[in-house]
């Protein structure tokens, strides 16, 4: 199934609505997959072998069909993009959590799904709603909730919160740092020094230069908005204390480094269960929270993506508009951008030509005397700024 080739898609070709999926943007493509739906009292994770990609300048939906080694359909899981490469890991199937790694290709155009299989060190235990950093060519992966045996639990020596137990099994939250390096296809496990952050899931992080950021989260019926750094060429942890006011507590949220210093986040789930809309960026050199204006104060996300664009915009896709832990009937599809930095003067041009050669027609018939390049790129634009009635 292709999208019209000119304009935006075909109004039936718009990726399904839907929570807790992965996403990455590679080359000015954001590529969609897993994730689930509600259906009646149901939540009904959605199909494994389809990836759908959103052309981030024409605004354009594509879907195409995956195969190889197929992971199961899930929600929760974690992924980051390395390399070309989409990798993705834990999450929760029909059997519950996992502890499989999966990568795909998304320059080659086959979409071939390989898992991997460590050939050193030992894979954490099953797990979802954790997180990463990607740095020096390695996958850092951060807490989560998830299973452990009972001989398992009592050989870590590190904090581990007990959520419930079964015939031996625990089901908890944790605040264990895991390596993998997809090079020698082995995990390893780093000693950490300072204070960890407590165990928790349902949290977000962010990674700039060598340092990796996470913050909030939920441990039973506790949210928080704490950021901790770990040093990756020390294994320090430090935590964040802000010299300004903060935002609330919350988990489902996203954190996007914008640039060197600065992260974004953006929504989440509230700690009295408030689907939140809010905005912030921290300076992590001052410590200073300031919360930003935007135009997308009316449509609140939780268990969403965020995804770094071109000139520091930040992608939002899907998540829900109501709380999950309730009613779970709100899914959304529709992609968000926020402008978290000022535009250069080549793409402001680029983007009032797109806007304005739809209702001025000296204008359009001026196009033909731009430069190549920069008529090519006003062409993909104006596809996402065409009028709604030009888009039938």
């Amino acid at each position: 199934m292709e999208a019209s080739p000119v304009g935006r898609p075909r109004p039936e070709l718009v990726a399904r609505k839907r929570s807790g999926h992965t996403a990455v943007v590679e080359e000015g493509l954001l590529y969609v997959w897993g994730g689930y739906v509600s259906v009646a009292v149901n939540e009904v994770l959605l199909p494994n072998d389809e990836i759908w990609v959103y052309d981030l300048q024409q605004g354009v939906w594509k879907v195409f069909h995956m195969t190889g080694e197929v992971p199961p359909s899930m929600s929760g899981t974690c992924g980051c993009a390395l390399n070309g490469h989409m990798y993705i890991f834990g999450g929760c199937d029909d059997n519950g959590q996992t502890n499989q790694l999966y990568s795909v290709n998304l320059t080659d155009g086959k979409y071939t799904w390989k898992k991997i299989k460590h050939k050193m060190g030992s894979a954490p235990s099953p797990r979802d709603k954790l997180s990463c950093w990607v740095y020096k060519g390695r996958l850092m992966y951060f807490g989560g909730y998830g299973l452990k045996s009972s001989t398992d639990r009592d050989n870590r020596n590190r904090s581990y919160i007990v959520d419930e137990t079964w015939m031996g099994v625990f089901w908890g939250w944790n605040n264990e740092v895991h390596i993998f390096d997809p090079m020698q296809a082995s995990w390893s496990e780093p000693q950490t020094h300072g204070r960890a952050p407590a165990p928790r899931a349902a949290h977000t992080s962010a990674t700039t230069g060598c340092r990796g950021y996470i913050c909030g989260g939920r441990v039973r019926e506790t949210r928080s908005s704490d950021v901790h750094c770990l040093d990756f060429e020390t294994w320090t942890w430090s935590e964040i204390t802000p010299v300004t006011t903060a935002p609330v507590g919350r988990s489902w949220h996203t954190l996007t480094a914008v640039s060197d210093s600065t992260l974004f986040l953006f929504g989440g789930l509230s700690s009295d269960c408030k689907p939140m809309s809010d905005g912030w960026l921290l300076d992590v050199e001052t410590k200073k929270w300031r919360e930003v204006e935007h135009t997308h104060t009316d449509k609140p996300r939780l268990w969403h993506t965020a995804c770094l664009g071109k000139n520091s915009d930040v992608i939002v896709f899907g998540g829900s508009c109501d709380d999950i832990l309730l009613v779970d009937t709100g899914h959304c599809n529709d992609a968000l951008v926020f402008q978290t930095q000022p535009y250069p003067l080549y793409r402001i041009c680029e983007d009032y030509i797109a806007t304005s050669v739809w209702s001025l027609e000296v204008l359009r018939n001026q196009l033909p005397l731009l430069p190549h390049k920069l008529l090519t790129a006003v062409q993909r634009r104006m596809s996402f700024y065409r009028p709604s009635e030009e888009q039938q």
